[in-house]
């Protein structure tokens, strides 16, 4: 792949080819975007492009456009993994640091990585290269701690020091770290593609369209739903029960749908830590909550959509005659306000409130 072949982030990656055309590259990025639109690929073949021996600058759009030209051994390392320059950095690194091994993956990034996989190595030169190029992966989960140690290399970087961090979260990094750092966001990918993407993976045209919807945007998270879907995790046919459930609910079964929901995510969480066997527990468990929240919200979110306009395009388009049959039931401010409650439950899975209380 190379930096052309990156859809729908036209206005990102232009921003960087034109810093780079004029000289005035920042040191420190955040790729800012909800998780799977593509910073991780963009930021691998940008820092591709920075380490290649030979970039071919040509013409696109009529602007100048940088890109790696996948044949230099600097590119042949990095195709194969093996570029000395090239410093990937998550959370679970924490295995590897002195102190770290046996101990089990983290919540957060713990300022061991950052000290051990960044500031130090950070303090030496290139071995092949003319740059090194850190990417911080999920870094909306640096820690203050991690953060603080961070700024000894955004406040006075190495000149051949280029660190991308890769962010879901802007709020959830002090303003200090923000301010060192040039932002460039990562807007959402077109649904067709997404569908687009799924169909030629083998997904179902029905299920394909359902994923694609319910990810907003994110072509990686569609993805991971298919995938869990076909290893066995019946996201699909969870979805099709709740959308039934809520559609015939009364308060006197509201708990039932609570244990109900409860059930399911754990049934989620089950595949997915067999799909991600390195990821840590905790982050399965909150992840498979949030994916059965946001079905929830889906659903309050398609009766919004209806009960203002009749022809809108639903999620759960599948399930049409259910949900009109809902929204008869209440306004769009009553579905809205749903909505937001459902939005407010996500902030309270990321920090760490009782699954059983979340459902009820």
């Amino acid at each position: 792949m190379s930096l052309k072949e990156i859809f729908c982030q036209d206005r990102a990656i232009g921003l960087l080819q034109r810093a780079y055309g004029e000289g005035r590259m920042a040191h420190a990025l955040i790729f800012a975007g909800i998780d799977g639109v593509g910073k991780f690929k963009a930021a691998s073949e940008w820092a591709r492009m920075l380490l290649c021996e030979k970039p071919n600058v040509g013409k696109s759009n009529g602007m100048a456009f940088a890109d790696s030209c996948g044949k230099c051994k600097s590119c042949v390392m990095f195709e194969g993994g093996s570029h000395p320059d090239f410093n990937h950095i998550y959370k679970e690194l924490r295995e590897f640091t002195r102190d770290g091994k046996g101990k089990p993956p983290p919540a957060d990034m713990p300022i061991d990585v950052i000290r051990e996989f960044v500031i130090e190595k950070a303090t030496t030169r290139p071995t092949f290269s003319q740059r090194k190029v850190f990417v911080i992966t999920e870094a909306e989960k640096l820690n203050a701690s991690s953060q603080n140690c961070l700024l000894k290399i955004l406040e006075e970087p190495p000149e051949f020091c280029c660190l991308i961090l890769l962010c879901t979260r802007l709020d959830k990094l002090l303003p200090t770290t923000r301010s060192r750092c040039q932002i460039v966001r990562f807007g959402p990918v077109d649904e067709d593609r997404i569908v687009d993407r799924l169909l030629q993976g083998g997904t179902e045209q029905q299920k394909a369209q359902y994923f694609a919807r319910l990810a907003q945007g994110s072509l990686g998270t569609a993805c991971l739903l298919a995938e869990l879907e076909t290893e066995g995790a019946e996201l699909y046919q969870i979805k099709r029960d709740i959308v039934a459930a809520l559609g015939r609910l009364t308060l006197a079964g509201t708990l039932d749908l609570a244990e109900s929901l409860g059930r399911s995510s754990k049934a989620i969480s089950g595949t997915w830590s067999e799909v991600q066997k390195t990821t840590s527990k905790t982050d399965i468990n909150r992840r498979a909550s949030a994916v059965v929240v946001s079905v929830v919200a889906s659903v309050f979110h398609d009766v919004m959509k209806l009960s203002l306009s009749p022809d809108s395009r639903l999620i759960n388009s599948d399930q049409n005659q259910q949900i009109r049959k809902l929204a008869e039931t209440m306004t769009a401010e009553q579905a809205a306000q749903r909505v937001a409650d459902c939005c407010r439950i996500l902030t309270w899975i990321e920090s760490n409130v009782n699954e059983k209380l979340i459902f009820e």
